[in-house]
């Protein structure tokens, strides 16, 4: 299916991209989410005359999401889980926790955009992740996991 992009989106295109991808993920995804339409001449000549707007908004979206990333850089949370002595967790630190305690701290950030390299948090100590604000802004943080004694 060929759809044309409303807004940047990793690994396929940038605003305004005509790309052709798998039916299922458009109708799935992209198209629920708002972030492409099917990519038709009435769509085709809908966008040219919206182009500036859609500009304009992902603009603001971007300048809004770069200064979250600033407020954020540097940022340290600290996540209490029970762990045995030897430092090892009972369970894990997931995307999810992290989502929930920077939210605790003010920050609204889905889950989905808190990108774990090395999979779920097994072991206290300072962890480093990195959050996906926006496509194009990704910033790193640490976590620091503290144990408490079962």
């Amino acid at each position: 299916m060929q759809i044309i992009l409303l807004e940047k989106v990793i690994n396929l295109g940038n605003l305004g991209d005509v790309v052709r991808v798998k039916d299922g993920y458009a109708r799935n995804f992209l198209i629920p989410q708002r972030k492409a339409r099917r990519a038709t001449e009435a769509a085709i000549a809908d966008f040219a005359t919206r182009r500036a707007e859609l500009e304009k908004v992902a603009a603001e979206k971007l300048a809004a999401a770069q200064a979250i990333g600033q407020k954020l850089t540097g940022l340290v949370l600290e996540i209490g889980q029970k762990a045995g002595v030897d430092g090892r967790l009972f369970g894990s630190v997931t995307n999810h926790d992290i989502a929930d305690a920077m939210k605790a701290k003010g920050f609204v950030i889905e889950k989905a955009a808190v990108r774990m390299p090395t999979g779920p948090l097994k072991m206290v100590g300072d962890h480093p992740v990195a959050v996906a604000v926006h496509t194009d802004v990704i910033v790193d943080i640490n976590i620091r996991v503290v144990g408490e004694q079962a």
